[in-house]
């Protein structure tokens, strides 16, 4: 398995998540289990049922948390020389040249991307077209709508 990356927040969002399902979540659904066994026959026990899928879903995400932080690529964008340039992990200021929308993304690897939290990945067509470029500069995106324009009005590297 290739190299995954991920900014320093979002390793840590994932560790946290992985250390509540093991501390809490899996307690919490062996204990439902034993509970529904308790109830007798397990043949028609819907509660019995429910609590098993419900370990089976834990379980899996706990191995996919747990297979994507073994193959972490941690980048702290802060520690990076990257001379005013766009790089991973950079949080961005953006100006729609036709709407005068602005709208600021960090862009971060696709296990951690979330656009209602302003983190897109760096696969996106936005974050393609954003890498490697500076402040003040002008780029072009092919988006579903239409080719859009957008100048870059701030970076941060946080």
């Amino acid at each position: 398995m290739s190299a995954i990356p991920l900014t320093v927040q979002g390793a840590e969002r994932l560790q946290a998540e992985l250390q509540r399902l093991k501390t809490v979540e899996r307690p919490n659904v062996i204990n439902a289990i034993a509970e529904a066994r308790a109830q007798g026959d397990l043949s028609e026990n819907a509660e019995y049922d429910a609590a098993r899928e419900r370990q089976g879903f834990l379980e899996g995400r706990i191995r996919e948390l747990e297979g994507t932080l073994s193959n972490a690529q941690v980048i702290n964008p802060a520690e990076l020389d990257a001379g005013g340039r766009i790089v991973f992990g950079a949080t961005v200021k953006i100006e729609d040249l036709d709407s005068g929308d602005e709208v600021t993304y960090q862009i971060v690897g696709d296990v951690e991307a979330d656009i209602r939290a302003q983190r897109i990945s760096i696969s996106s067509p936005v974050a393609r077209a954003l890498i490697g470029k500076e402040e003040g500069d002008v780029v072009e995106v092919q988006t579903p709508g239409g080719l859009r324009e957008f100048e870059i009005v701030a970076v941060d590297y946080q």
